[in-house]
């Protein structure tokens, strides 16, 4: 997917945030698979904690001691009897 030759493509370093790339994209990552978007702009995430990587999830805002549905990274979890989870 080239560039086009009519003007560079526009990038936006967003401070503790993700990469803002005007589209549409294509990236490589370092084992060579390749991952593509037409949106007009997509935000590379740069704290590899994105589910969606190398797609930004906004995984960056939440302090690093949390999980993704927001409990403690130390918080365990036992299987009760009737399927519920207990704390």
């Amino acid at each position: 997917m080239p560039n086009s030759p009519e003007r560079p493509r526009r990038i936006t370093l967003v401070r503790n945030g993700p990469v803002l790339v005007e589209g549409p994209v294509e990236v490589t990552g370092d084992d060579g698979e390749v991952w593509v978007s037409d949106r007009f702009t997509v935000a590379l995430c740069t704290c590899r904690r994105s589910r969606r990587y190398p797609w930004c999830d906004t995984s960056h805002r939440r302090p690093t001691g949390q999980t993704h549905t927001g409990e403690s990274r130390s918080a365990t979890r036992t299987q009760r009897h009737d399927g519920g989870d207990d704390r």
